[in-house]
């Protein structure tokens, strides 16, 4: 109470859930080369949780224009980085909801996220840039939830 969304921390839930995603990523093997993160103070906490389930120290990248950012520019984020990079989005609903079933289609976001991309929740993707005749060359590997 009295803090603006910009600055609200995680509860102790939220802490919670970032930790439990975070290892569960890590005990996966995903490990994301680059990670662009809100500067929103829960995003950052968040992005605290991923470095230290991570070996080694990922690029975090903390970004301003992320906190209320259209799907636009999240996509323009992505689409910035070197294709042979992994990258890790650590932003803000529903921009990333959204995001991902431009990127996957409807059919697949529904399939996998039948009840909507949950807090602290992890959608890992492949891009196939091969793929000239598809519209929508990215496919959803796994999907982590708390």
């Amino acid at each position: 109470p009295g803090q603006g969304d910009f600055d609200r921390t995680l509860d102790d839930r939220g802490y919670a859930e970032a930790e439990i995603v975070a290892d569960k990523a890590a005990d996966k093997g995903y490990r994301p080369q680059v990670i662009l993160c809100s500067t929103a103070v829960r995003c950052r906490q968040t992005s605290d949780a991923i470095r230290r389930s991570l070996p080694g120290e990922p690029e975090i990248t903390f970004i301003d224009e992320m906190y209320n950012a259209s799907e636009q520019t999240y996509l323009d984020l992505i689409s910035s980085q070197s294709e042979s990079q992994s990258v890790m989005l650590i932003g803000h609903n529903p921009t990333i909801a959204d995001l991902l079933e431009s990127l996957v289609g409807e059919d697949d976001f529904h399939s996998h996220l039948p009840s909507g991309f949950p807090t602290a929740g992890l959608a890992v993707l492949s891009c196939d840039a091969s793929d000239e005749a598809s519209p929508l060359k990215w496919k959803v590997v796994d999907f982590i939830a708390p």
